[in-house]
């Protein structure tokens, strides 16, 4: 076996910039040999551009590091078995998966156009299951491996103008659970990451005082870096036994976030009629309703 193929080896899907390329550096600081997959398109999936996944492989080179690129689209089977295929040409092993490539098209809901709603269904959902799906056989096979997946509070809480980003997140993280039970024999964790990136919004706040420039540099304080951190984490040995959870990450905060259960429940020996279930159901269940928040209402506080 050669030195390449003793290392372990981390496939990165949307590496090229932002979240995924702090995970693909991480990961390789970390001592694994990294697969850096990106298409190269515009955060709204339009174009590609080959460069960015070999740049960020030679910054990894130039480090020491051992890496190199694949620039195959998730969104196809055929793509993320090519992504699998490099990974296993190169280094003859896949041992982690960290599913992180996506794309916007945010519009209301009564706006959306179909496309805008199966383009970001394609690259988020279908991708995350895409690229899974193709390295299952060889994790099954080694009883051994590890799929990170990248979440969003805009699907687990909510958040305006985000209805096919949102589905596929929340998609997502179903997913996630379904491969961490269904894997759960062959030694194989699966995990999700709910990320905070605030960019755009830092570049609408206003920064006319003190206080404004100081909440303003709290949320720079976001870094990609810090979610790197804990993908590498959920990616190798020391996550053993974590498996079919949500982590969400905030600057230097991170939470465990909740999954659906029962809150509160009625019961009514003779059944229920719409008119019963207007009476008697929904007052008692009314004080555990969620309200209509969005995710900057739920994490209302400056990160730290």
């Amino acid at each position: 076996m050669s030195e390449a193929s003793e290392q372990r080896v981390a496939i990165v899907t949307g590496a090229g910039g932002g979240i995924g390329k702090a995970i693909a550096l991480e990961m390789a600081a970390d001592g694994a040999a990294v697969v850096v997959n990106d298409l190269g398109t515009s955060v709204s999936g339009d174009g590609t551009d080959q460069s960015a996944a070999q740049a960020v492989v030679d910054e990894i080179k130039a480090a020491g590091g051992n890496a190199v690129a694949n620039t195959d689209s998730v969104a196809e089977y055929a793509g993320a078995s090519n992504i699998i295929a490099t990974a296993m040409d190169t280094y003859g092993r896949v041992d982690a998966v960290i599913n992180n490539a996506g794309i916007l098209r945010d519009r209301m809901f009564h706006k959306m156009d179909p496309d805008e709603w199966k383009a970001v269904i394609d690259v988020h959902l279908h991708g995350t299951f895409n690229v899974s799906r193709a390295a299952a056989p060889i994790f099954r096979q080694q009883e051994y491996g590890a799929y990170v997946h990248m979440t969003s509070t805009s699907g687990l809480i909510g958040n305006r103008g985000q209805s096919n980003y949102s589905a596929a997140k929340l998609g997502i993280a179903a997913l996630s659970k379904s491969i961490a039970l269904d894997m759960a024999a062959f030694n194989v964790r699966s995990n999700c990451i709910s990320p905070f990136a605030w960019s755009r919004m830092i570049g609408s706040i206003p920064t006319d005082t003190p206080e404004q420039q100081a909440r303003v540099d709290k949320l720079k304080s976001m870094t990609p870096d810090k979610i790197a951190v804990m993908a590498t984490y959920l990616a190798s040995d020391r996550a053993e036994g974590v498996s079919g959870q949500i982590f969400a990450v905030r600057g230097n905060e991170i939470f465990l976030m909740s999954q659906s259960r029962p809150l509160r429940g009625i019961h009514r020996g003779e059944g229920w009629n719409p008119d019963s279930i207007a009476a008697e159901a929904i007052p008692a269940l009314k004080s555990q309703f969620y309200d209509l928040e969005v995710s900057g209402e739920v994490f209302s506080w400056d990160p730290v």
